[in-house]
């Protein structure tokens, strides 16, 4: 498929080229040519009479199978851009529908991009039958008014069956998530812009294999896999990527699957530190505006600079201390760390993680007493995979001082154990046994 691409500019559209071209190509597009320009948008076209008959001409000359925009499309403007260029037309998303279409495999991936192209699709109809019923006839894929209105129907009818099914695969996945914790599991979510190693950081942490390319949105099926961390058990899932602007009709449609994020303990946010800083702080802002839309950003975000392997020393430092200082500002603490994930190096991560986890809600302090001194070790065991030991006091009794999931004291307690919550410590002093 040959494609002529759009980027219209403005003050509040800062397009990035580089972007809109690997989007092209990730949807497997030759491109002609890209136009550019810089000006408001306007109304019937989105871009200007003038560099629309550039457009025109472009068309004629080079025979392209689409022109697709980088900007946004009004069902409107599509409409009228169509009937200038008599070559369909497409914007952005409808781009990134097109991928998302190419790369999903699991049902619930294809349910999810089916219910976001159908929710595109319902304004495109209603614009065709608001011009037939104008007399301009355009019906939407050649269709007569009765049959634009019949497929409108079969539309939100079809979108109404996906819906329910997304339901049934969320309270699947509800009960696997709790049982999940049940049994002591931290869940992290990786989350991101698309291709910034999420898939490569999944395998190096969970020392496997998934697919991970160097393409947009390579992951669109929920991945999850558990590694342990100090001893405790750990659950990592991989999401799809963020990208920016993401409209609501995506972040709908894949919220199964994105409520992962939601749901996690600790959210790793991965960033390509190879990139310009300028390229690194848009996508870091766009993909914290997709936390903000998922209410998420209330959970701990470690900020992951991967692919340090692809730039020098002083230049991720300098990066760490300027993201540090911009994490702050939002709102999301300081923890960032950087990583490369395709050569293993993550130790930073590894000690950063070790501390966030024992600052979760789920985590307080208890005393724990056992009474038998065969079943020492079994407990400690216990205790080491779903918390810390902080001190161990043996006699003819033992008593352990340690940080466990509150969930998991049912777990301890069927070893005949008894119990008792201590204040957290405060750093640099010791636990004091509650009133």
């Amino acid at each position: 498929m040959k494609a002529i691409g759009v980027i219209r500019r403005s003050r509040r559209d800062g397009v990035s080229r580089e972007e809109f071209e690997e989007l092209l190509r990730s949807a497997g597009y030759e491109v002609l040519a890209i136009l550019e320009q810089n000006r408001e948008e306007h109304p019937r076209y989105n871009i200007g009479k003038g560099k629309l008959e550039e457009l025109k001409e472009l068309v004629k000359e080079l025979k392209p199978d689409k022109v697709i925009f980088a900007n946004r499309l009004t069902p409107s403007q599509a409409y009228n851009l169509w009937k200038e260029l008599r070559v369909e037309v497409i914007d952005r998303w409808q781009l990134v529908l097109e991928i998302f279409e190419k790369r999903a495999h699991s049902k619930e991936a294809k349910l999810q991009v089916e219910l976001a192209s159908l929710q595109y699709e319902v304004p495109l109809v209603k614009e065709a039958i608001r011009r037939i019923k104008l007399g301009d006839r355009a019906g939407f894929k050649g269709m007569g008014e009765y049959q634009t209105q019949q497929y409108l129907k079969h539309i939100r009818y079809r979108m109404g069956k996906i819906r329910k099914e997304l339901e049934r695969v969320k309270a699947d996945r509800e009960v696997k998530r709790k049982r999940r914790e049940e049994v002591g599991f931290i869940l992290i979510a990786l989350a991101g812009y698309t291709n910034a190693g999420k898939s490569t950081l999944l395998n190096a942490l969970a020392g496997e294999e998934i697919e991970a390319r160097n393409q947009m949105f390579t992951t669109l099926d929920t991945t999850t896999r558990r590694f342990k961390l100090g001893g405790k058990r750990v659950l990592v899932t991989d999401t799809v990527g963020f990208i920016d602007g993401l409209p609501p009709f995506i972040v709908e449609a894949f919220h199964s699957t994105l409520e992962e994020i939601v749901k996690a303990d600790i959210i790793l946010l991965v960033l390509d530190a190879s990139e310009p800083w300028t390229e690194m702080r848009r996508k870091f802002l766009a993909s914290l505006g997709v936390l903000r839309e998922l209410k998420a950003l209330d959970k701990p975000i470690i900020v992951v600079l991967n692919k340090r392997d692809l730039t020098s020393e002083e230049d991720i430092r300098d990066k760490a201390e300027i993201m540090k200082a911009l994490a702050e500002e939002r709102g999301i603490g300081s923890n960032v760390v950087s990583i490369s994930a395709k050569l293993g190096q993550l130790e930073e991560l590894y000690g950063t993680l070790e501390e966030v986890i024992l600052t979760l809600p789920k985590y307080k302090a208890f005393e724990i007493t056992v009474d038998e001194p065969d079943k020492v070790p079994r407990v400690m065991a216990l205790i080491n995979s779903i918390g810390e030991i902080l001190s161990v006091e043996y006699g003819e009794k033992t008593r352990i001082r340690a940080y466990v999931q509150t969930g998991m004291i049912k777990e301890l307690t069927r070893l005949g154990v008894r119990i008792e919550r201590l204040n957290q410590p405060h750093e640099g002093e010791g636990l004091e046994d509650s009133e």
